[in-house]
């Protein structure tokens, strides 16, 4: 039997963002839901191509491995298609040997509303339309943008990286920021310096890495030769003076990343080139740019900085 799922850090994805179903989506559009059925049945047996956020799913469930007893992580696969037209997407989990159980497909409808039904501290999708419902009921979603798939099977690391405002706290600064001068926003920063901010829609998931990292600590306490699989980043447009209400609000939550850079307004590309996270969360899609094209990018559709 499963472990229970509130025991655990659980990661809902829907098809379209685990793999490539651009082909298919194509039949849909141009010629129907009967005409999509039929081509799945056609190709049940063609494996479907790796999309965005495989890499990133493959190396989060590789973290049960490592914890056997505790299996503390565990996606599910939320899916407008039918449980007929999903048996494709199924088999193509099981041939890349995925350990993914649960699964709702919805014929149709968009699966948000179950996002916390399963427990979810995130839910990724390609589907634009559905990520903006959730994160108006509350629900912590992001878009999984288009990029070139890279997943390198002799990479073990999991990185995941994170813009602060309106991502892992709220946007509370961000408006001060938006409605007033660069000066307004330093200065509240200052004032509010030991206050910390309001939780945003990734806080409980970032919150949940954090008990992650700390499995891993007691692991390479108990073993030297442990190698860590997580390793997570804060890359953020603050610079000093701003810097200190990000690190009260880190400190007052009891986490921390394992690496943080406050860029004061420099490119964030400069920096994800080099950290290659398999998962970048920010909330401006201008700040989701890689010259490469090559770095996994999610939308987070919250706030100030999406009206």
């Amino acid at each position: 039997m499963p472990f229970p799922i509130e025991r655990k850090l659980v990661i809902a994805v829907s098809s379209s963002a685990m793999f490539d179903l651009s082909e298919s989506d194509q039949v849909f559009r141009q010629q129907g839901a009967k005409a999509y059925k039929d081509y799945q049945q056609r190709h049940l047996n063609v494996v479907l191509k790796k999309g965005v956020a495989f890499p990133f799913i493959r190396r989060f469930l590789s973290i049960n491995e490592h914890f056997n007893e505790q299996q503390p992580v565990e996606v599910v696969l939320l899916s407008r298609n039918s449980a007929i037209t999903g048996k494709r997407v199924l088999r193509s989990i099981k041939h890349y040997q995925l350990n993914i159980s649960r699964a709702a497909f919805m014929q149709g409808k968009s699966p948000y509303p179950y996002i916390p039904a399963f427990n979810a501290s995130l839910f990724l999708s390609a589907n634009e339309e559905d990520v903006n419902k959730a994160i108006d009921y509350g629900y912590p979603a992001g878009t999984v943008l288009p990029t070139r798939v890279h997943d390198d099977n002799q990479d073990g690391e999991l990185r995941i990286a994170f813009d602060f405002d309106g991502v892992i706290a709220d946007d509370e600064s961000e408006t001060v920021f938006r409605e007033g001068e660069l000066t307004d926003f330093y200065r509240h920063e200052r004032v509010n310096s030991d206050i910390p901010h309001n939780p945003g829609p990734l806080a409980d998931f970032f919150k949940k890495l954090a008990l992650i990292q700390k499995l891993e600590e007691r692991a390479e306490e108990n073993n030297p030769d442990y190698q860590r699989i997580l390793r997570t980043a804060i890359v953020t447009a603050r610079n000093a003076p701003a810097h200190e209400r990000m690190v009260t609000t880190l400190e007052q939550w009891g986490v921390s990343a394992n690496e943080t850079f406050f860029l004061g307004g420099m490119k964030k590309d400069r920096i994800l080139k080099i950290l290659k996270p398999h998962m970048f969360f920010d909330d401006q899609r201008s700040h989701l740019q890689s010259q490469a094209g090559d770095i996994p990018m999610v939308h987070i559709p919250f706030g100030i900085a999406n009206k």
